[in-house]
């Protein structure tokens, strides 16, 4: 019998925010910022995080630096009640990364030092800790440099042993969205790009295009959009849901939250729709507070905002 609910495998960093910036980043000027958070970042911890936060049990692969950065992003997802112990620890003087992110209004800039993430690679992996698992989540394909060229194999395995997968690709910093990640989507049960991402991969300004030749590959494919209605397809069924409007803070990790509530649901064998309204309470949800993870952390702010925006869904 698995002994996890899901494996993530990915990449770990903190998360420095500087809140209140001035609309021009000036070369040489002395720019003062408003506020500042130091949270837990990086799609696949805030996935871990969050995922284990609404009861689930969660394993965590990945590889950090032997620095303070690294040993706090561990202790956020200890305390959460994600097993680390499979994380490795990089023996060379990498130090594990860090993201800066500066909001301005609706967008915001965002500068990563990848670090160890680009070290991790198919040898730090225990498959047995994996096969573990019901489940097995993949988040920043584009990022994994060591990993990405068996990350195929990686998800090859992880269903031949009869887990579900999923997989958030992220962003590429490179924009060159190559082709190898569509042999990856075969073995894909839940992908889940945002709009942009979803016409990036399937190179279409269209997003119904976009979403027609991604559903021919992975099983279930779910577009992210904001406030703006989600989407999930699956063969010829289709949904799309509001997400419940909130006062948001910023939105940084509301993806990776929409991930978390989304497989939350899935692995119960959930309507998809279902699935869906869940994934937008919990990346709503997300954006109340500073960061990915810190909404998650008040475990009665959660349980009270599930009540309050979930329980009248699941009763209709």
């Amino acid at each position: 019998m698995p002994t996890l609910d899901v494996c993530v495998v990915g990449e770990i960093n903190l998360d420095l925010i500087l809140y209140g910036l001035p609309k021009e980043l000036v070369l040489d000027r002395e720019l003062l910022a408003s506020g500042l958070a130091l949270t837990l970042g990086s799609s696949s911890a805030i996935f871990a995080h969050n995922l284990a936060m609404l009861g689930n049990k969660v394993g965590f692969i990945s590889k950090t630096g032997g620095d303070a950065l690294g040993k706090m992003a561990l202790e956020r997802l200890s305390v959460a009640g994600v097993d680390v112990g499979h994380v490795r620890q990089a023996t060379g003087r990498t130090a594990t990364g860090v993201t800066v992110v500066l909001p301005y209004l609706n967008q915001r800039y965002i500068l990563t030092y990848p670090g160890t993430m680009f070290e991790l690679q198919y040898s730090d992996i225990d498959m047995g800790y994996v096969r573990s698992a019901r489940h097995l989540h993949v988040s920043s394909f584009f990022l994994h440099r060591a990993l990405r060229q068996r990350i195929a194999d990686l998800f090859r395995q992880a269903k031949a042993a009869g887990l579900s997968t999923s997989l958030d690709t992220n962003d590429d910093p490179e924009n060159k969205w190559d082709r190898d990640l569509l042999e990856v989507l075969k073995y894909v049960d839940v992908f889940l790009p945002n709009d942009r991402e979803a016409k990036k991969i399937a190179r279409t300004d269209d997003l119904s295009q976009a979403i027609n030749l991604l559903a021919g590959l992975a099983k279930v494919v779910v577009v992210k959009r904001g406030s703006s209605a989600a989407m999930c397809r699956s063969g010829q069924e289709m949904c799309s849901l509001i997400p419940p409007s909130v006062k948001p803070v910023d939105d940084v990790g509301a993806g990776d939250s929409f991930d978390a509530g989304f497989i939350h649901q899935y692995l119960t064998g959930a309507k998809l729709e279902d699935c869906l309204a869940f994934a937008n309470v919990a990346g709503a949800y997300s954006t109340t507070r500073e960061g990915g993870t810190e909404a998650f952390r008040d475990r009665a702010a959660l349980t009270n905002f599930v009540r309050q925006h979930w329980s009248a869904k699941a009763g209709s």
